[in-house]
């Protein structure tokens, strides 16, 4: 063992007896009626602990060594050929969607003026990124049984200018994403799923985020996994990878990693532009791009959480089923109703949606709810063409937004996170209960 290991290990002993001793008896401490049951939450532990002070004493801070393997841990895990880090699912959003703008896609690219269509029960980062480029979005209802578009609600909406669908896996429940790319792909229409809430969802034994040209992905706290703030960018296609890693780097050419140089051999061979032949490469830009990599103690922590994804999905499906069958069994249906989900869809649950029969009580329960310590979130925007920042975006509805308005008016989630065991689901489910009846 060399000296530079000895070392690390003998921190590490010290790291864990400190974390046995300070850090672990108040991770799991949740009393129900005296602790707040969040609506969302994160599980870590020792192995996050340890991975971050290990990558934290390279002291290279930047994206490195974790940052590397993540990224080929998480390619496999997703499904796909290629897996980008990115430091949020927002920027995942705009890396994926920027993409698309790429001159190097030619005739392909999407250009101002071209429309995209979304759901209206939506969250603003899934649209915002088209929105500020150009494109005009044709917002589109929701089915209530899984709160997001159908293939025939996508159909109706289609026009002669749409090149893009981009939409979210609402709360971690599966849309018909197979037949929304067999739908694009008969038109040369543009697909991207934003699976920042379904990590670990499939529909037909696949993973959700294969089905689109690119996709994306969050490591938010309140996400399946976290590395606390974090995203990612995923492709089939190796033009896509391309392109999404230069508009994450600066729109940088270049392509070699951090402190790194010359991978392509030939660092001042390049003509590019109306550049001088030999400019250095790694400062020629061939897209107006971002700097949104992360650093490598987020991917340590993140790499950690992988090694639980399988347990904390498991955890969240059992809890949705748990919690479903705690409030059905109290007579909650003669309230409220339930979400379902599609042929072939194996939820990623990210909270348990509920839709109360008589909207009009809402702020009450939700009030009674957080007086009980019950945590409650609503479904994000709600209906976005209501919001204030999108009362004035030109846009198209072609329909009415009747469900999306029901959502907003009478819609809320609480927590199925692995963090929460039976006695507090139990608890949960009778705080919801006492809520509705106190309200009406």
């Amino acid at each position: 063992m060399s000296q530079n290991t000895e070392a690390r290990e003998r921190v590490f002993q010290e790291l864990e007896h400190y974390f046995n001793a300070e850090l672990r008896p108040t991770l799991d401490k949740r009393e129900p009626g005296k602790d707040m049951l969040a609506a969302n939450g994160k599980v870590v532990g020792w192995e996050e602990l340890k991975n971050l002070v290990d990558s934290a004493m390279d002291l290279w801070l930047t994206a490195g060594r974790y940052s590397d393997a993540f990224e080929k841990r998480f390619a496999q895990v997703a499904g796909t050929r290629y897996a980008l880090l990115v430091n949020s699912g927002s920027s995942a959003n705009l890396v994926a969607f920027s993409a698309l703008t790429s001159p190097l896609l030619k005739e392909k690219r999407l250009v101002p003026g071209d429309e995209f269509i979304t759901p209206a029960a939506g969250f603003p980062t899934t649209v915002n990124p088209a929105l500020q480029f150009g494109l005009k979005p044709v917002f589109v209802d929701v089915d209530l049984a899984i709160h997001n578009f159908t293939p025939e609600i996508v159909e109706a909406a289609l026009t002669p200018r749409t090149r893009l669908v981009m939409a979210a896996h609402t709360l971690g429940n599966p849309y018909d994403s197979k037949r929304i790319r067999e739908i694009c792909d008969a038109r040369g229409i543009w697909f991207v799923e934003d699976c920042c809430d379904a990590l670990g969802a499939t529909l037909h034994g696949q993973p959700v985020g294969t089905f689109g040209h690119i996709s994306t992905y969050s490591f938010y706290p309140a996400h399946q996994i976290t590395m606390g703030e974090g995203g990612a960018v995923v492709t089939n296609s190796s033009v896509l990878k391309k392109v999404a890693e230069s508009f994450r780097d600066w729109g940088r050419d270049c392509y070699c990693p951090p402190g790194k140089e010359n991978s392509c051999g030939k660092r001042y061979d390049w003509e590019l532009g109306q550049l001088p032949k030999g400019y250095d490469h790694k400062y020629i830009y061939t897209h107006i791009g971002y700097n949104l990599k992360v650093s490598d103690m987020q991917a340590a922590c993140g790499l950690a959480q992988l090694d639980r994804l399988d347990g904390f999905v498991a955890a969240r499906r059992d809890n949705f089923v748990y919690l479903s069958n705690a409030l059905k069994s109290r007579g909650a249906m003669d309230f409220l109703e339930l979400p379902g989900s599609i042929e072939g869809a194996q939820p990623s649950w990210f909270g348990l949606l509920m839709t109360l029969k008589d909207g009009a009580i809402r702020r009450s329960v939700l009030e009674k709810l957080n007086e009980a310590k019950v945590g409650t979130r609503l479904l994000f925007a709600g209906n976005l063409t209501r919001q204030p920042a999108y009362l004035d975006v030109p846009k198209s509805i072609p329909s009415p937004l009747v469900n999306t308005d029901r959502v907003m008016t009478s819609s809320f989630y609480v927590g199925v996170w692995p963090g929460l065991s039976e006695a507090h689901l139990d608890y949960i489910a009778d705080s919801i209960i006492a809520a509705i009846k106190s309200s009406l």
